[in-house]
């Protein structure tokens, strides 16, 4: 369980991560011609306007989550199937770019550290940047995973060829059975198959951002 001190540096940590991944989706579909977003309210940093019940639970206990997804209509845009792959990754790369400045501040941080210890807001900020990066991470990663509804699944759409299409539209019926299982096995045994394939991932960003 997470302690109480825990928790009120992950609160802003989540909502910033969730936000600014809902944001880009919809600015980047905006970009291409889509304003579907913008009239539904969703072109926005407020992490009210973004926020799924669930998927924000999930993040709490698990350390990855999602949030409402961002309305898209692909009749906007003059590439259909490549538009929405640019649109579907526009939400982990921005979240790798948020990992990425965490990590920057962290290694600033390191070679100079005094103004930051021993005091409680110093040290509470350099805790909010490692859980940034490692938040930022795991959503990304999390979401690249080609298992409907995660991003991942529309990335692979966009890749691949005509003749295989197919295997997208038959994902896309079993999917979210698929996700909600791997991740209730995970809650149950306390053995996440989905950690022990983003685990990696976010140990060698993080290292490779913020050093050792």
């Amino acid at each position: 369980m997470l302690n109480l001190q825990t928790l009120i540096l992950l609160i802003p940590v989540i909502l910033l991560a969730l936000s600014v991944h809902e944001f880009s989706h919809g600015l980047v579909a905006y970009r291409l011609g889509d304003p579907t977003a913008k009239y539904a309210g969703r072109l926005t940093l407020n992490p009210i306007s973004h926020l799924d019940p669930i998927g924000t639970i999930m993040l709490f206990l698990v350390h990855f989550g999602w949030a409402k997804p961002v309305p898209v209509d692909p009749r906007y845009f003059s590439n259909p199937k490549q538009d929405m792959l640019r649109v579907a990754l526009a939400g982990p790369v921005s979240n790798m770019i948020l990992a990425f400045i965490s990590g920057m501040v962290i290694r600033v941080i390191k070679v100079n550290p005094d103004p930051f210890m021993g005091s409680y807001l110093g040290e509470a900020f350099i805790a909010m940047l490692y859980l940034s990066l490692q938040i930022n991470l795991a959503l990304a990663v999390f979401n690249l995973l080609p298992v409907p509804p995660l991003d991942g699944s529309k990335v692979l759409y966009g890749l691949l060829p005509p003749q295989y299409e197919h295997m997208a539209y038959n994902l896309e019926r079993y999917g979210p059975g698929i996700l909600f299982g791997l991740i209730l096995f995970g809650m149950i045994t306390g053995f996440s198959i989905l950690w022990a394939f983003i685990g990696p991932f976010v140990g060698f960003f993080s290292t490779l951002f913020a050093g050792a």
